[in-house]
């Protein structure tokens, strides 16, 4: 099977290992580098209760990921001989009472475990991965002819035994055909999200700390992570010094030994939101296959959408 990929980041990376090591001619091209955009963007935080309390596929798929992350990294790092940091750390979910109690018996009957604190929640299930090892794991092992800088406007995709879009934000700006015909690709935009960085001593963090959409996470290199806004704001690059200030203000109240660090680096990336994502699947009546719209947990669930979008791909099924 012949396949062309079109975007090479976390998802579109992880989809060429796992059809390569089913024998599947993968080409994966990128407009960039591959990683460059969202997934190396990431904080890398893996905590499914932090971001869902109420019914939904996402919440499904999340649980399910999470579940799959401890094999997936233990593989890729013994395939591709490099480290990947990944721990499970735990998270302190700061919460009101009642919302927490409320919370937990919802995401308890999900699977996940969950403890009612004094301070609200903690979920010891919870982890980070740093998505810039993921990646160099992921070029060293995905087998593909990788074509980076090669910006794909136009797929024919008969030309292709089927063709992957998992170009993020990008996504639905591609032109697919097939067979000359329009194929018709769920719409995605760009949620802009600052995130800043600081050099800490390692361990003096401890479990991931979260309170709404303000968390800080510690990698085991000491460099720690807090974040994050969601901007409706298109691709704009533009890192805006307020919005770090307010990021620094406010998870220095989570973690107050960040009060006395200045930020040693402020960055964005471009979260990619769909209505009714994430896509993973066949546009029905082609050979194109889906795979974005993961919006805040592309890094979550780049094993599941690989696995399943591989597994399907060889069977020939929908999903």
């Amino acid at each position: 099977m012949n396949v062309l990929i079109a975007g090479a980041g976390l998802i579109g990376s992880s989809i060429a290992w796992r059809l390569t090591q089913a024998g599947a001619r993968v080409t994966l091209c990128d407009s960039g580098k591959l990683g460059g955009e969202t997934s190396s963007a990431g904080a890398g935080m893996l905590s499914p209760g932090g971001e869902f309390d109420k019914p939904s596929v996402r919440i499904d798929l999340a649980v399910e990921g999470m579940g799959m992350y401890p094999a997936f990294v233990e593989e890729l790092a013994r395939e591709s001989g490099m480290p990947v940091d990944f721990q499970i750390c735990g998270c302190h979910h700061f919460a009101e009472p009642e919302n927490a109690r409320r919370r937990a018996e919802f995401q308890a009957s999900k699977g996940i475990r969950v403890d009612v604190t004094d301070r609200g929640l903690f979920y010891p299930g919870d982890a980070f991965v740093d998505p810039t090892d993921l990646l160099r794991a992921l070029r060293r092992v995905c087998g593909a002819e990788l074509r980076e800088n090669v910006a794909m406007r136009e797929i024919e995709a008969e030309e292709h035994d089927a063709v992957v879009i998992a170009a993020g934000a990008w996504s639905s700006q591609i032109r697919v055909t097939n067979r000359g015909r329009p194929v018709e690709l769920p719409t995605v935009k760009p949620i802009k999200g600052h995130l800043i960085g600081f050099e800490m001593e390692p361990g003096s963090l401890g479990p991931m700390l979260r309170r709404g959409h303000a968390y800080v996470l510690q990698r085991s290199s000491g460099f720690t992570v807090a974040g994050s806004t969601e901007e409706d704001a298109g691709f704009d690059r533009s890192v805006n010094a307020e919005v770090c200030g307010d990021i620094h203000r406010r998870v220095a109240q989570l973690f107050p030994a960040l009060e006395r660090v200045e930020p040693c680096r402020s960055w964005i990336g471009f979260r990619p939101f769909s209505e009714n994502g994430p896509h993973i699947g066949r546009v029905e009546g082609t050979n194109v296959w889906l795979a974005y719209g993961h919006f805040r947990n592309g890094i979550l669930l780049a094993p599941l959408t690989s696995s399943r979008l591989a597994r399907a791909m060889a069977s020939g099924t929908a999903h």
